[in-house]
């Protein structure tokens, strides 16, 4: 097992397939949809702070930031 691997097998399955898709799209900000919310997670959620006037939230290791999901469409058409 590598390095990463371990890194990744230390998170929840949540947080795994969040990791999985964001190594795959490393230069894109990934909205990971939590119930009622669209979630960004580390780098995404200092960079859509800025981008959209949002606050930056802690949350557990993670610095993230919650849109509801009703408020989505108006965030995401500030960013296009």
């Amino acid at each position: 097992m590598t390095t990463a691997s371990k890194d990744i097998a230390s998170h929840t399955p949540m947080m795994r397939q969040y990791l999985t898709i964001k190594a795959e799209f490393p230069n894109i900000l990934i909205f990971y949809r939590m119930g009622d919310f669209y979630e960004l997670f580390f780098d995404d959620a200092k960079k859509a702070s800025d981008l959209l006037d949002i606050s930056l939230t802690a949350r557990g290791k993670t610095g993230g930031n919650a849109i509801p999901w009703l408020a989505f469409l108006t965030m995401l058409l500030k960013i296009i």
